[in-house]
Formats: structure tokens, C-alpha cells, sequence
């Protein structure tokens, strides 16, 4: 796999960066990050966008105009605030629309114990960063009401998204001089969406030999971020799984206000506060700006600065040890200062370092891709059956008697009804909570490796006595069955 460095040694050039302040108090903690890079000599320039709550008011179903997009697409870079996604107005959440429309498939957590920031996991040595796949998964957004009060969401892995994470994963733990990755999926329950970025892992992994890889069930992993979080180096994970995990992860450290994070594309990168705007305290001078700091430190190393990237991080460092003019999420009880203060102190503090050492980074090499459709051919594909979802208020049997009926004549047999996911007809012992959503198995009587000519018979008949929603081909790739069974199915 060919890599690039995502930057190089500091050079003197100015690098325009997009800055999305964002809402409540986004434009207070961008003010002082912006204030802090320029007393550290950080060589960038501003160029500001818009996004978020007053761009759904202006009617703006993405959250975010066309200027904004056009300038990140100019600039490959944003440093972003925290945004609203109210609730009432607007559509999709302004951050979703960034991260999708750049393609930012990689979402990077850093979480570390910070001095002076006391939690009940203070001495342990948290050190670690969560790599989240930032585009597929639940986050498709795919959605579709079955009925009335039935809902479904499409769970969307793909190989080379799995690939892509995995891949930067392995890069960002080299860059780091880190040791161990761990993926965390539930691939003992998801076999093919989960199982899928497992399979990648274990193939991607020999790679790397310098790196302990393994991989660990997900509900495990948070057992194991509570119960021993300094076991852990990297860990990558599916979009959801990491979404989860990483809020987790940040309040092992101190939450969310003191969290950094990044998203990584091929062609742009955003760097952002995960916190909320927090519009209970805008405009106070109230508000801690370190994750935003912190996020922007992201930035300057992925531009190859690191100089300044290291000199803002030791004040931040500095500034938490000597536990002076700290905001008040921060401060001992009644000690709390304002923004302003608190970014009058960093300021202050730049130049010199702390007890606690920076890691040696190194430019993050990132897979090259190829600018492609991506397609996995099979030698051998063979249609299996149909799934057809049915909304009906018929008992099994019933429905099994009329689908029997439809089948009559055609190359299908129907072999079983499930709902919710288990196996209602044939009837197996127990007996499941029953919704109005069931979904029928109709098998061939022979498999078929072209279009069966009896499918839209099949589903004629069917129409004429039942109300469907949507049919999914069963199908066999390389002998290998690309669908699963119903729970308590044989």
C-alpha cells in the first residue's frame, strides 16, 4: 500500500486554515485558541466560515452553505467549534454534513490524564487514542419506517472502509511510537457488518509487525476502559462502537470540555471540540477552550508544526500542573477564572515546559486511494432465495398458509417466517412478542447464477394479498452464503 506523509518538516510558509467558530460559546473558545497560536508563532491564517445554528434558521436544511464548503475545499483544512443541531428546524447534523461531504473517514480521540485535572482514574496512566471509521455504519443514515411503529436503519460496512481505518489506525500508531492496536467490533453478534471490519483487521495486520495487534469484543472494551484503561495503546473501531467509546474514554480524563479530536480525509482534514455549545454560558467569559487548544495542537502537527504544536501543549501542560487562573469546570471549588484569564495564563506560560513529557511524533504517512469505484468481484455468485418483508396483523400460520399459496407453481418454496429476528414459523418452543413486521424466506428450489424468471410472478402474487415493504436477495458469493438465519433457525 503506498503512503504520503500528511506533512512535512515546519517550513516558513503560512498555512490558511477555515475556522468555524460554531454556537454558544464557540466564538469565545475560537478568540482564545486563535489569540494563544499567535503568541506562539503558529504560521496560520484565518479564513472564517459559517455553520450550524444560524445557517438552519436562514433555511439551510445542511447547516452549512455553500461558502463554507467552498472554503475548506480551498484551504483542506478547518478548525471547528461546537455546533447546534436544533431541535424543531434543520435536518441533518451540520457536523454529519462536514464529515460526509469531505469524506473524513477517520475519527481520532486522543484521551490522556492531564495534570492538576483530578478524577477517580487520576494515577493510572491513561494514554490512549480511539480511531473511529467516521462515515459508514448506523451514521449512513439510511432510515425507513417498515409501518406505522416499526422502524429500520441500515447498517452499512464496507471492505474498503474497513481497510481505510485500519490502515490509518496503524499509521497513527506508528506515528505516535506507540506499541499495541486493539479492534474492538461485535463480530460475535454481527457477523458480516462487524465481522467484516474483524476479517480486514486480521488481514491488514501482518503488515505491521512491529505493532501487538489483537482484537477484542466492543462491550468488553468498555469493561476493560473502566476496569484497567492504561492496558490500552490504540483501538479501532466501527462508527458507533467509537462513538460511544470515545465519550467514555474522555470521561475516564476529565470530559468532555478538555477532549480533542480529529477528522481525517484523503483530501481534508477538520480538527474540532466534541463538547456541546453550552448556551447556558455563552458570551460570560465562562467558557474552557482547552479541547478546542488541544484540537488546534492536532492541527499544527498535521500541517508539520510541530514546534509550536509542542510549545502550546507544554503551556496547556503548565498551566493545569500550577492549577492558577483555571476555568471554573477546572478550578478548586471558588477559584474559577474567565476565559480571558485563563488564556492570559497560557500565554504566559509559553516557553516553558512541564513535568510531563511530550510524545516524539512523527508526520502521519496516510494510505494513498485511488480515486475509483471501488468493486469487490466474485468468481462465482449464485442467487440463493428472497427475503420479503411483510406488514400484516395475520398469525403465522395464517400468513405462511396464503404465502404457500403465492409460491404455488413458481421456482420458490417458502421455507420461513421470522420476527424480530426469530423464527416464528415452523413454530419452535417458546413463544416471542409478536409486531406487525415479519420477514418471509423464500428459497429455489434450485440455485439460480442468473435472475430467477419467476421473481416478479412471485412477488405479483404476493401483492395481491399483502401489503410489502422492500425484498433482499439471498445470495452466495464464492460458496459462501452472504445472509444469515433467523435466531432459531435450523
Amino acid at each position: 500500500m503506498d503512503v504520503t506523509p500528511t506533512a512535512s518538516h515546519v517550513s516558513s510558509r503560512t498555512t490558511t486554515v477555515t475556522a468555524i467558530a460554531g454556537d454558544g460559546i464557540g466564538p469565545e473558545v475560537m478568540q482564545a485558541v486563535q489569540r494563544i497560536l499567535a503568541a506562539a508563532s503558529a504560521k496560520i491564517a484565518w479564513e472564517d466560515a459559517e455553520a450550524g445554528a444560524a445557517v438552519f434558521r436562514r433555511g439551510i436544511a445542511s447547516g452549512c452553505p455553500q461558502e463554507t464548503l467552498d472554503s475548506i475545499a480551498r484551504t483542506g483544512l478547518a478548525l471547528k467549534g461546537p455546533l447546534e443541531t436544533p431541535v424543531g428546524f434543520g435536518e441533518k447534523s451540520a457536523n454529519v454534513t462536514l464529515r460526509k461531504f469531505f469524506e473524513l473517514y477517520g475519527n481520532i480521540r486522543p484521551v490522556r490524564e492531564l495534570p492538576g485535572i483530578r478524577t477517580p482514574f487520576s494515577g493510572r496512566g491513561i494514554d490512549l487514542v480511539i480511531v473511529r471509521e467516521n462515515v459508514e455504519d448506523l451514521y449512513t443514515g439510511i432510515e425507513h419506517m417498515q409501518s406505522a411503529g416499526a422502524a429500520q436503519c441500515l447498517k452499512l460496512i464496507t471492505e474498503p472502509g474497513c481497510e481505510r481505518i485500519i490502515r490509518l489506525a496503524f499509521a497513527l500508531t506508528q506515528a505516535e511510537g506507540r506499541k499495541k492496536l486493539a479492534c474492538a467490533t461485535k463480530a460475535n453478534i454481527m457477523k458480516m457488518t462487524e465481522g467484516m471490519m474483524k476479517r480486514v483487521f486480521e488481514r491488514v495486520a501482518p503488515e505491521y509487525p512491529d505493532i501487538a495487534a489483537s482484537h477484542i469484543i466492543i462491550d468488553n472494551c468498555a469493561h476493560q476502559l473502566v476496569i484497567a484503561p492504561e492496558q490500552f495503546d490504540v483501538i479501532v473501531t466501527t462508527n458507533m462502537n467509537g462513538d460511544i467509546i470515545s465519550d467514555l474514554a474522555a470521561g475516564l480524563v476529565g470530559g468532555l470540555g478538555v477532549a480533542p479530536s480529529s477528522n481525517i480525509g484523503d483530501n481534508a482534514a477538520m480538527f474540532e471540540a466534541v463538547h456541546g455549545s453550552a448556551p447556558q454560558i455563552a458570551g460570560k467569559d465562562l467558557a474552557n477552550p482547552t479541547a478546542l487548544l488541544l484540537s488546534a495542537v492536532m492541527l499544527l502537527r498535521h500541517i508539520g508544526d510541530f514546534a509550536a504544536a509542542e510549545k502550546v501543549e507544554q503551556a496547556v501542560l503548565v498551566t493545569l500542573e500550577e492549577g492558577r487562573n483555571l476555568t471554573g469546570d477546572i478550578a478548586a471549588k471558588g477559584q474559577g477564572v474567565g476565559t480571558t484569564a485563563f488564556t492570559d495564563q497560557i500565554i504566559a506560560n509559553l516557553g516553558r515546559d512541564s513535568s510531563e513529557a511530550s510524545r516524539q511524533y512523527q508526520p502521519l504517512k496516510m494510505p494513498v486511494w485511488p480515486d475509483v469505484v471501488w468493486h469487490h468481484p466474485s468468481a462465482h455468485r449464485e442467487m440463493m432465495g428472497l427475503d420479503v418483508f411483510i406488514e400484516t396483523e395475520q398469525r403465522p400460520d395464517a400468513l405462511a398458509q396464503s404465502l404457500q399459496a403465492a409460491a404455488e407453481g413458481t421456482e420458490f418454496s417458502l421455507t420461513m417466517i421470522e420476527n424480530r429476528g426469530a423464527q416464528v414459523w415452523p413454530a419452535r418452543t417458546g413463544k416471542p412478542f409478536l409486531v406487525d413486521i415479519f420477514r418471509c424466506r423464500f428459497m429455489l428450489d434450485v440455485p439460480s447464477e442468473g435472475k430467477p424468471s419467476d421473481i416478479a410472478s412471485l412477488m405479483g402474487r404476493i401483492s395481491a394479498h399483502h401489503h410489502w415493504m422492500h425484498v433482499e436477495k439471498l445470495q452466495r458469493f464464492d460458496g459462501a452464503d452472504g445472509y444469515t438465519r433467523a435466531q432459531g433457525e435450523n
